[in-house]
């Protein structure tokens, strides 16, 4: 089991981050909240979570422990794979989802890409005993997902690169338009790149 990874950051592209460990470049796949926490060049410690399948080895980084064991926990309910772990964690904080599993929220889980009513009432049921409250560190509110959480995703995924937050937020106002009832992040980033290439 690799519990964390430290390293200075070698890249860092829409999903991913590379770290060099000892001359090895290992990819971990990150949310874009964590992403953006990354720069170029920099040193950075990732707390990781190593899924090992039949043909692959992936190595998921987080931006701190607490991430880490709420991306481990709910892959322990029924239908919940490492990828939309990752995605519930790319919407909600970790004491958002605490929030929304512990209240019965069905609404709030459902705003992650890949969850429709049945798999969040069946996630609730699953882990509501098990989740634990929220923890709301520092006495800061709660955090859930906004009304329109992709905005915040493609916003901190372009910081992530390297491009300003002012840049960022015109980028994510240019691709605005192109939204439909369930926004594909990925889409939006790359249109966003897109928009400031030309810029």
């Amino acid at each position: 089991m690799i519990a964390h990874v430290r390293g200075r950051v070698a890249a860092v592209t829409l999903s991913s981050a590379v770290l060099e460990v000892g001359g090895v470049g290992l990819e971990l796949m990150c949310t874009p909240g964590t992403l953006a926490g990354l720069r170029t060049g920099h040193e950075a410690t990732l707390p990781t979570s190593l899924v090992v399948r039949e043909d692959s080895l992936t190595l998921f980084g987080f931006a701190d422990d607490e991430e880490k064991t709420v991306f481990e926990l709910v892959q322990t309910a029924s239908g919940v794979g490492p990828k939309l772990a990752q995605a519930i964690l790319a919407v909600l904080s970790p004491d958002g989802v605490r929030a929304a599993i512990t209240s019965d929220d069905v609404k709030t889980l459902t705003k992650v890409p890949g969850i429709g009513q049945k798999g969040a009432q069946r996630i609730i049921l699953e882990l509501k005993d098990r989740i634990g409250a929220p923890v709301g560190r520092a006495g800061a509110a709660v955090a859930v997902a906004a009304a329109e959480p992709w905005r915040d995703q493609v916003a901190q995924g372009l910081m992530g690169l390297g491009y300003h937050p002012k840049d960022a937020d015109k980028a994510v106002e240019a691709v605005s338009g192109d939204v439909g009832d369930s926004p594909d992040v990925g889409l939006l980033l790359r249109a966003a790149l897109r928009t400031l290439s030309k810029a």
